[in-house]
Formats: structure tokens, sequence, C-alpha cells
């Protein structure tokens, strides 16, 4: 860490100019990528110290690309050196919505977001052609982080060969339901910690360097179902379903007559919420086992309450539920 902090300010200085500035940390993530905010002649920017190794800033590079043109606020690149790593960043800003969502202004923010991701999914399929699919061994990959490293290292559990079978054969099914629906541009973390509130061209998107090409709902459901904070489900679905119907009206789900009605569009949005949640419970465990990073242990409760709270009403989803955690119940959905 010291040799690679060295290394960027002596990158620093000579895309600067000059070495008369103040560098801070601004964030770290779930990855090996760093954040620093950097102070010169009366303006902030953000470094992104990704090592090579672990990281690759292209992919960064090439969907904040993709975002600018669509204009939506994402960082813009004011100097790379893919070689080391780095990437100076415009700065948008230190408040995540995480910071300053409520009840009195969630609509407002939400709407924002939302009109964001409409966007994002209107951009066209020649714009994706670099952006990867989204498919059924990436999907079935990411649940298995949940048996992986959340069941079997986090709670030490030894399934059996039937709890094997149970729960692949869930995976399947939500790996199936999932690539039923429409394709699309997904950012894949589009939630509270990485949108940034804006006083105009709100919300700023960062994070999206893993982009691909997947189902409509999986954004939506990173963002109406956070892992880090949550709403009513009456709530929730009154979100997702007013999306729908400018989903529709943008053409992004087909036409009125073949588009998804609520029923479906509901169950898609469930499916795909039980999806990441269980990858992401898999990620926060690894997070805590692999990287010492034990902070997003206290995220899981939440983030399985909602696998819970869905599984108890889809019966093709039931076997979850042994397998979860009672802690998980708390924090189910109101």
């Amino acid at each position: 860490m010291p040799q690679r902090l060295a290394l960027l300010k002596t990158w620093l200085a000579e895309v600067l100019g000059t070495s008369d500035f103040d560098i801070s940390p601004a964030s770290s993530d779930a990855s090996f990528r760093r954040y620093f905010r950097v102070s010169h002649a009366g303006e902030t920017h953000i470094i992104m110290d990704a090592p090579p190794a672990q990281e690759d800033t292209a992919s960064f590079v090439r969907v904040a690309g993709l975002l600018l043109a669509a204009g939506l606020s994402a960082p813009r690149i004011l100097a790379k050196n893919a070689a080391q790593g780095f990437l100076l960043l415009s700065d948008l800003g230190d408040t995540p919505y995480l910071q300053v969502l409520t009840e009195a202004s969630a609509d407002r923010l939400y709407g924002d977001a939302l009109s964001a991701l409409l966007r994002m999914q209107q951009l066209d399929t020649q714009r994706l052609a670099d952006i990867p699919p989204y498919g059924h061994a990436l999907l079935l990959q990411e649940m298995q982080l949940f048996r992986d490293w959340y069941l079997q290292r986090h709670r030490q559990w030894s399934l059996s060969p039937t709890q094997s079978r149970a729960l692949a054969g869930v995976f399947e099914r939500l790996a199936a339901a999932a690539l039923d629906q429409p394709r699309v541009f997904v950012h894949r973390d589009y939630h509270s910690r990485n949108l940034m509130f804006m006083t105009s061209a709100n919300p700023g998107i960062i994070d999206f360097q893993d982009a691909v090409r997947g189902p409509v709902t999986y954004d939506l459901v990173s963002l109406l179902r956070d892992c880090y904070i949550r709403w009513p489900r009456a709530r929730v679905e009154a979100w997702a379903l007013g999306y729908l119907r400018a989903a529709r009206q943008a053409g992004i789900v087909g036409a009125a007559d073949d588009a998804p009605d609520e029923e479906t569009w509901l169950r898609w949005f469930d499916w795909m919420g039980v999806q990441r949640h269980l990858k992401a419970a898999g990620i926060f465990a690894r997070l805590d086992l692999r990287d010492g990073k034990p902070g997003y242990l206290d995220d899981i409760p939440r983030t399985l309450g909602y696998v819970r709270e869905v599984a108890e009403r889809h019966a093709a989803l039931q076997p979850l539920l042994d397998f979860l955690p009672e802690e998980a119940r708390a924090e189910g959905l109101a």
C-alpha cells in the first residue's frame, strides 16, 4: 500500500505539473479499488487506484463513456494510466443517497434514480456490443457464493446431498426466470451507496465497471430492495409498477400488447431480487473471511430478510427457507 500511494503521487504530480496538492482517502469499496480526493488550485478531483493484478480500468472507462454519452452524471476521465491502474476523475461529491434518503425525500430521490435508470436501459444494442452478457453461467456462479461463502464457510454448514440438490434446483429456477426477461444495460450495483446526491443532474452514478447486458428488473430491484436500507413492501411495489409503466412507454419491455402485465413484472422483480440477495450475502461473508472487512456482516440479516419474505410467498422458492437464519425474519419487509 505505501508503495502504491507513492507511485500514485508521482503520477499525479506529472499529470498536474506540480506536487502542490493535497490528497486524502475518499472511499473504498467491496473490491481492491481505493479512491482518493485530490485538492489542487481550488478544485477537487477523484483518483481511482485499481491495482492491475486485481482490477481492470478499461471497463470503467468504457462504461463511463456510455453513460456520459447518454447525458447521465458519471465521472469524466481526466487522465489515465492503465499500466499502473490509476484514473483521475471528476468529483461527483461526497454525499451518497444513503445519507439523504428519508421518508420525506425518498419519492423525489428515487424518482431521479428511476429516470436515470430508464435512460440507461434505453441505450441501443449497438452501443452495448462491448458489454458482456449476463448469462446462465454467471447467474449460477453468483448464487453459489451464498452456498460456498455464507453457508459452508461463514455458518460452517456441511450440506447433505439432498440439501445440495434442493439448493441447486432453486438456483436453476431463479436463473431461468432471470433469462426470461428482456435484456438491457445493467449497472449491476445500482443502489444507495453508488448513487451520489447532486443539486443538479441528480444522481451521480459510480461503481459501474461491472456492467453487463442482462435482465430488465436487475437494477430496479437493486435500487428498491437495497441491501443497506429498506422500505415497506407496498411502497416498493408501487415504485416498481410505476417504473413498469414508464418502461412500457419507452418501449423497453416491448409494445403495449406484448409487454409484461403487473403480476408477471412483480414476479420477475421478486425472483431477480432473490438471486441478487443470495449473491450479496455470499459476498458479504467473503469480504469478512477472505478480505478482512467484517463491516458488511451487519447487512446480511436485512439482505436475507428480503429472501425470506419473497420465498414465503412463492412455493417454488420455499426450499430456501431451510437455509436462512432466524434473524433474517426480523429484517424482512414490512
